[in-house]
């Protein structure tokens, strides 16, 4: 297993100019790999791709950075290529918050970051989304959907993540 690591980790404020620019770079990152992930069949579904530069975005920079790009991202993707669809994408705006919060706030709280705090960050929103996307469609087997076919996803975030913000 990996080990724990001290990176660089800053907490950005809205009044930063530097928070919109490493927002817009994150955005630019959520935005692609999403068009690259859905070449393959049912690529989103697996890879879960509009929330990876969220997590590395709050992660390296706190949670209101993260949130730019938490907020940003699904919206921009959702007008520009109508993914996620409208019918979704509270659910997905509702995750994306969740997971920069998270993700903001462990890396605030540890100042380090390690797989295990990586896997709680993942685990923890997707638990929280799960409960608010049941919430919203009423429909418990689309709520777990995550849990079902995006494991491998989740794996990325975590291990992807652990090496994205070490850089």
């Amino acid at each position: 297993m990996m080990e724990s690591t001290t990176c660089k980790l800053q907490t950005l404020r809205y009044s930063d100019a530097k928070t919109y620019l490493v927002a817009l770079l994150f955005i630019a990152g959520n935005v692609l790999l999403p068009q690259l992930c859905h070449l393959l069949p049912n690529g989103g579904f697996i890879f879960l791709p509009i929330y990876f530069f969220t997590l590395v975005g709050a992660y390296r920079y706190g949670w209101k950075a993260g949130l730019v790009v938490a907020v940003c991202s699904p919206l921009i993707n959702s007008l520009l290529f109508g993914m996620p669809a409208l019918g979704v994408l509270p659910a997905i705006l509702m995750k994306s918050v969740l997971l920069a919060l998270c993700a903001g706030l462990a890396a605030s709280y540890f100042k380090r970051v390690s797989i295990p705090l990586l896997i709680g960050v993942v685990v923890a929103y997707q638990l929280v989304g799960t409960l608010g996307e049941w919430a919203l469609s009423g429909d418990f087997m689309l709520a777990i959907q995550d849990f079902r076919m995006a494991i491998p996803g989740m794996l990325l975030q975590v291990v992807g993540g652990y090496w994205v913000i070490r850089m």
